[in-house]
């Protein structure tokens, strides 16, 4: 987890991530990205020499099965104040519109949920787990899907919400990132039999799809310090 946290350090940076007396939401899917990064700025708000705090937020979309029981346990140990909010998503998504390719759908339905909870708190900062190798996949296949090179951003503002996200992972590599959340022992996402429901299995591309982290439009690969993400 040292690595990961210098890692995490070097990125926030150098991108200017976080400001003085800054609420950091962190967008607690239960999977490794999302609570590696809820443990990883933890840990760094304790000795970082700019004053920040961090909260925890989830969306329950109502998936069969799913609990966030252990994701609070690991927010008590870490002091940070959680928060749990119920959105219908799989009932939208999967009874109600049936859908067959869901994660569009998805991604829309909790993105606009998770900007109008941020809004709600009055929180205008959150921390996406997205990591160095998802900026690889998402630039190859911009490249190969659509004939561009393109990439999220480290920061990136939303000046229709006025909310800023930013991706403190961006210089961990996924197989850390795993090594580390087993290493740490923290929760596997949405706890034992999450992907059953009392009707029989619920498939694991379901549960996949409303655990994800919102999908965003890719942008241009740039930077405030005007250089390439390494």
């Amino acid at each position: 987890m040292q690595k990961i946290l210098g890692q995490v350090r070097r990125c926030v940076e150098d991108y200017h991530m976080i400001d003085a007396g800054d609420v950091v939401a962190v967008g607690v899917s239960g999977g490794k990205d999302s609570l590696v990064t809820l443990t990883a700025l933890a840990r760094l708000r304790a000795f970082y020499p700019i004053p920040f705090t961090v909260r925890a937020i989830t969306l329950e979309t109502g998936a069969p099965g799913m609990s966030f029981d252990a994701v609070a346990d690991l927010c008590r140990q870490l002091e940070v104040p959680y928060t749990r909010i119920q959105v219908p998503v799989y009932d939208i998504v999967f009874n109600e519109r049936k859908e067959k390719n869901p994660c569009s759908l998805c991604a829309k339905l909790r993105r606009g949920s998770l900007n109008t909870a941020l809004t709600d708190l009055g929180i205008r900062k959150i921390a996406l787990g997205h990591h160095y190798d998802d900026a690889i996949e998402t630039l190859l296949m911009n490249l190969l899907f659509e004939g561009r090179i393109g990439c999220f951003q480290p920061v990136t503002y939303l000046d229709r919400t006025g909310i800023t996200q930013i991706r403190p992972l961006l210089y961990c590599r996924e197989e850390e990132i795993r090594r580390a959340a087993q290493r740490l022992r923290l929760p596997p996402p949405g706890g034992e039999g999450a992907h059953r429901r009392a009707g029989g299995p619920v498939s694991g591309y379901q549960a996949e799809a409303v655990r994800q982290p919102p999908a965003l439009p890719p942008v241009r690969l740039e930077s405030s310090r005007g250089g390439a993400v390494t």
